[in-house]
């Protein structure tokens, strides 16, 4: 700062006479200043009456000072401060919203925690507690987080676990303690913002934490996904900067040969976070790795049954007599008998099931859905339709769905669509999409992923064909028109009838070839994923084109390069069919390779000149699912576009040049569209409308209105929305319809098939449950097609492995009574990867050889292997299976052989191969 003297006298004016040479000025009573703000330091030039004390005027001056630098230049602090504001407005209004369809605030269900000390059954501490602590007395939680918040200031280590077991509460605490912190961050503005991740979709082999919530803040955040001064995106900006609490829900949803490395990522990042989970997952985990997870430790408990009797009378507005045997008045009904007979002191045997079902917050919320409308709740009570525990939640989890289509909603489009859909076939898509996440290990139900559980083969097929009745309908339409006018209708219809056919099978085999290879080069990831971009054309830059032309024009090459070697080698197959000459086919062949690299030159070209056109899209436009799909289809429609009006003009010109104008015109017109049509199946926007919009509504797995289908389901409360993506409200629910509503067949979800057929196989006696008796009968098949003693070393042998695989599944299922289908399902799921089977196993397959080997000879023939697979009705496998398993070609299979196979199943995560024939299942 300088000041001089000014030989003018000085108006007291706020107006001064200009003098700065158009730059920013400040005037405080007789005192003026001239700004001079560079790139690192601001000089300000001090004007003031000669013998005028400037010492008051100079403290206003400063003040003033201070307030022009903030407001020519704001710091990166305080846009990172805003920024993480902007995002706790978003999060706590789609959080209020989630508290708005749960009804959480219309009656609060008391939770009750304790913290995690000592060592549960048959497991090592998750975290020691000091030496000669007990467990406490239960606690409990007020309805708000603000419990779990000063929990989790308290404790030393940086994050926090909360374990419980499925429904008992956990993702709704989370979203309390995420509100309650959101609520008082006013006060405190720098305090991070707490978001919740659903951890299922994370895989730590692939993804480091970090940046995998980097991602889920950009794909749910847009305002995050545009860059900060620093060059990274806002959302890795805030991360680094700590302004972001992960809680992260679900870690039992994480694949199960994924958690080993979660884990270890957890217990070694350095953000502070809340994790959420099943307490089993969690220690299976943590005896895996060997590791003693760096955290605290709190469990959801069982629910007093005072506590849901209490909630369900209030939420139903039910009367109740002031004692249980009270006389005077007439025979109870509704939930005013259920809840008296809940009330006595000694329960029937049908109370006493109903009261070890309301033990968590989801069956007791579900009882309430259920019974709302003019369903009786006293069939609760009814022994003969619910004589278990178990029947009478299959019961609710069954009802869930139609009484949610039964329903009508109150407003919005939904309200006007909900009449639309059947309530079975509702059901039906519903377990079709629930399968669809279980099998891709993630809760998220993405748009742009739907269909892909699909064999490759299958949607290859579906590109196929979609491409090439396009491709053939443009070319014979307009092939034909064109020799119609040339040389009359008859020759046109003939000229349609061929050309059509045989464009569309180019361009339909060409792009399946090339959708199979984009796949199984895992090149298709970002490809087949929404932008995040959108094209404006009033918003070109040369940054983003500098950014992304070497990138975008070599991939172009690329698959230009493998456009046209597909177009060739079936173009000269065609040729070869029809009889051309070998020269001819191979000049051909050479000219279409050379079209399919410049044709890649040209796509790589558009697309990185269109990337000077492309701006995030903005908040707005990305509030939704659909909106995301939305704004992608007009992105695509641009692209494509793009590429035919470039490609078709120059294609036509080119042919023109040795035939008529009209030919010309004729060839671009169906090159443009060809290629565009086929470059458009290449994108998310396009494989959806292939999978999602054509051939799932036509097998019958998904509706022809998916979108509108997933937002009815949305406000009926069966979905909810996360971000641009959906998921299931309850996990437990999922899994259910996954395992009842009609699981889809092998080419629609493959890789879960094998579980299922693992339990058709264990279910002996058909009652729709494994128990341990169905395993003693496994084994007594093994002594009649063998005739072995009950005290023959080969079935005490099985009999010890099964008895161990079945505490495997009990153990794993946090059960010790028999398991449903999807209960099995989610517990061989887990075997596979348990440490304690590993010896029972490799000890099976010593025994299984044992007893196949019946002539003693050291290898196992195919009249042997034939016997064998008739105990299983798979006979008609002997020879598939002894053709992939004989590794020596000697047509026998070793002991290795046969151990090998039966190792490789079971610790497959899918439970997949040939060796799943020891097992029963072909």
């Amino acid at each position: 700062m300088s000041a001089v003297p000014d030989p003018q006298e000085s108006e007291p004016a706020a107006q001064t006479p200009d003098r700065s040479g158009g730059k920013p000025s400040i005037t405080v009573g007789n005192v003026s200043g001239i700004l001079n703000i560079g790139d690192h330091a601001v000089n300000v030039n001090v004007l003031f009456d000669k013998g005028f004390s400037a010492e008051g005027a100079l403290t206003e001056l400063v003040k003033e000072l201070v307030g022009a630098v903030r407001a020519e230049r704001r710091s990166v602090d305080d846009e990172l401060a805003d920024k993480a504001d902007l995002l706790a407005r978003e999060v706590r209004a789609r959080l209020k919203r989630e508290v708005e369809q749960l009804r959480l605030e219309d009656r609060k269900l008391p939770v009750h925690w304790q913290p995690v000390r000592g060592k549960a059954p048959d497991r090592e501490d998750i975290h020691n507690g000091r030496t000669g602590t007990t467990h406490p007395s239960p606690r409990h939680l007020d309805g708000r987080g603000d419990t779990i918040t000063a929990l989790l200031k308290q404790e030393t280590s940086h994050w926090l676990m909360v374990l419980g077991r499925e429904g008992s509460g956990k993702s709704t605490l989370a979203l309390r303690f995420a509100l309650s912190r959101l609520e008082a961050r006013p006060l405190t503005r720098k305090a991070p913002v707490p978001v919740i991740f659903s951890l299922g979709s994370w895989n730590p082999d692939t993804t480091q934490l970090r940046d995998w919530l980097i991602g889920r803040l950009e794909r749910d955040h847009p305002l995050l996904a545009e860059a900060s001064p620093s060059g990274s995106t806002w959302a890795a900006t805030l991360v680094d900067a700590d302004y972001v609490l992960p809680v992260l829900d679900g870690f039992d949803e994480i694949a199960i040969g994924l958690r080993k490395d979660a884990l270890i990522a957890l217990n070694s990042s350095t953000l502070p976070l809340l994790v959420t989970s099943r307490r089993a997952e969690i220690e299976a985990a943590r005896e895996e790795t060997k590791v003693v997870p760096c955290a605290d430790a709190i469990e959801l408990i069982d629910l007093d049954l005072d506590d849901s009797v209490t909630y369900l009378q209030e939420a139903t507005g039910t009367a109740l007599p002031t004692l249980p045997d009270s006389t005077g008045i007439g025979p109870l009904t509704g939930w005013a008998y259920v809840l008296s007979e809940l009330r006595r002191p000694t329960h029937t045997p049908a109370a006493a099931n109903l009261a070890a079902v309301l033990t968590t917050p989801l069956m007791v919320t579900l009882a309430r859905f259920v019974y709302e409308s003019e369903r009786d709740p006293s069939e609760l009570l009814d022994t003969e339709k619910f004589g278990t525990r178990e029947a009478l939640e299959k019961h609710l989890l069954d009802t869930f769905v139609p009484t949610a289509y039964k329903r009508a909603l109150s407003k919005g489009g939904a309200a006007r669509d909900h009449r639309r859909w059947d309530t079975k076939r509702a059901q039906h898509w519903l377990g079709y999409l629930a399968a669809h996440v279980t099998e891709l290990n993630t809760p998220d139900i993405e748009w742009w992923r739907l269909g892909t559980t699909v064999k490759l083969r299958w949607r290859m097929l579906w590109v196929g064909i979609t491409v090439g009745v396009a491709s053939g309908l443009v070319a014979g339409l307009v092939y034909g028109v064109e020799v119609g006018l040339a040389s009359g209708p008859v020759y046109g219809l003939m000229a349609a009838g061929i050309t059509g056919p045989v464009n569309g099978l180019a361009m339909g085999l060409t792009f399946a070839l090339m959708h199979g290879f984009v796949t199984k080069m895992k090149v298709g990831g970002p490809l087949f994923e929404p932008s995040l971009m959108e094209i404006r054309l009033e918003d070109w830059t040369k940054t983003r084109l500098r950014a992304s032309f070497r990138p975008r024009v070599r991939g172009g090459l690329a698959g230009g390069l493998l456009f046209g070697v597909l177009w060739a080698l079936g173009g000269a197959a065609l040729s070869a069919l029809l009889g051309v000459p070998g020269p001819t086919i191979a000049l051909s062949s050479g000219v279409e390779l050379a079209a399919g690299v410049v044709l890649g030159l040209v796509l790589g070209l558009i697309a990185a000149l269109g990337a000077g056109f492309e701006t995030v899209i903005p908040r707005e436009k990305r509030a939704l699912p659909s909106d995301l799909l939305n704004t992608n289809r007009a992105t695509v429609l641009k692209q494509i576009l793009a590429v035919g009006l470039v490609l078709g003009p120059g294609y036509g010109i080119a042919f023109g040049l040795t035939n008529t104008l009209l030919t010309g015109t004729g060839a671009g017109l169906v090159a443009g569209t060809m290629v565009a049509i086929g470059v458009g199946t290449m994108t998310a926007w396009g494989r959806w409308v292939v999978l999602a919009r054509i051939w799932l509504p036509l097998t019958g797995w998904l509706p022809r209105d998916v979108d509108a289908f997933l937002r009815d389901a949305c406000e009926r409360e069966i979905l909810r929305q996360v971000g641009t993506v959906y998921q299931f409200r309850h996990a437990q629910l999922r899994d259910h319809l996954c395992a009842t509503a009609g699981t889809p067949p092998a080419r629609i979800v493959h890789r879960i098939g094998g579980l299922d057929r693992l339990f058709d196989v264990a279910d002996t006696d058909g009652d729709g449950y494994v128990d341990g008796a169905d395993y003693q009968r496994i084994v007594d098949r093994y002594r009649t097609a063998y005739q072995l003693a009950a005290d023959a070393p080969e079935a005490k042998a099985l009999a010890f492995f099964y008895r161990e695989y079945w505490a495997g599944l009990q153990r794993h299922a946090k059960t010790h009574g028999r398991l449903s289908r999807e209960q099995h399902r989610t517990a061989a799921g887990a075997t596979t990867t348990d440490p304690a089977l590993r010896e029972p196993v490799a000890a099976f397959g010593a025994t299984v050889f044992e007893v196949i080997d019946a002539d003693r000879d050291g290898r196992i023939g195919e009249r042997e292997l034939t016997r064998y697979l008739e105990m299983w009705d798979l006979a008609g496998d002997a020879s598939r299976v002894l053709g992939r398993l004989d590794t020596d070609d000697d047509g026998c299979l070793s002991q290795d052989d046969l151990s090998r196979a039966i190792t490789a199943y079971f610790h497959s995560p899918d439970l997949g191969g040939t060796g799943s024939v020891f097992f029963g299942v072909g």
